[in-house]
């Protein structure tokens, strides 16, 4: 009786482990593969909330040359998705309309020019995600982005900043692995 007894608490441990492992992840921690392409960091954490539906939140980092302008910032970008196959979330295609907000430090080389850019934007995404194991992640997507930008200038003139490339459309897209738990 008494070798019985003691094993009762390792098979429970056993069985709660195998439920678990088994269990569907709901939470996912991704990273953009093209990010060092261009000098930044892209991570996100996706949470499963129902059967189609999950929310995404993503951060990225730069400090990156263009030329003679250095930028270094950050930016957030909250996404809600909704997924079109049978399989739900967070498997398959699925679109998200996301919001983004930049945050930047622009200096000029060999200039006194320093300034603070803030660029707020959004757009739609298209993609496709599949699960490996139900624990590994490997997404793509893309999708036409718009923002506009306003130049704080501290230093210098607005005239010695080009930041047309962060006013109007663009396109955003992504290569993304994750690990799910």
């Amino acid at each position: 009786m008494k070798k019985s007894t003691s094993l009762f608490p390792f098979i429970c441990l056993l069985l709660f482990v195998s439920l678990h492992a088994n269990a569907q992840k709901k939470n996912f921690v991704k990273a953009n593969l093209f990010s060092p392409l261009v000098k930044s960091g892209s991570f996100f954490y996706e949470r499963v909330l129902n059967d189609n539906m999950s929310g995404q939140l993503g951060f990225f980092f730069t400090k990156v040359e263009a030329g003679d302008t250095k930028f270094s910032g950050f930016g957030i970008t909250p996404e809600f998705r909704y997924y079109l196959s049978e399989s739900g979330a967070p498997k398959g295609i699925f679109m998200a309309p996301y919001f983004r907000y930049q945050s930047f430090k622009l200096t000029i080389e060999g200039d006194t020019s320093e300034g603070n850019l803030t660029v707020v934007g959004g757009g739609l995404l298209v993609g496709a995600q599949t699960l490996l194991k139900d624990v590994i992640t490997i997404e793509a997507f893309l999708g036409p982005a718009y923002g506009f930008g306003n130049m704080d200038v501290t230093s210098g003139s607005e005239d010695d900043f080009d930041i047309t490339t962060f006013d109007g459309f663009g396109v955003r897209g992504g290569i993304t692995v994750g690990i799910g738990f």
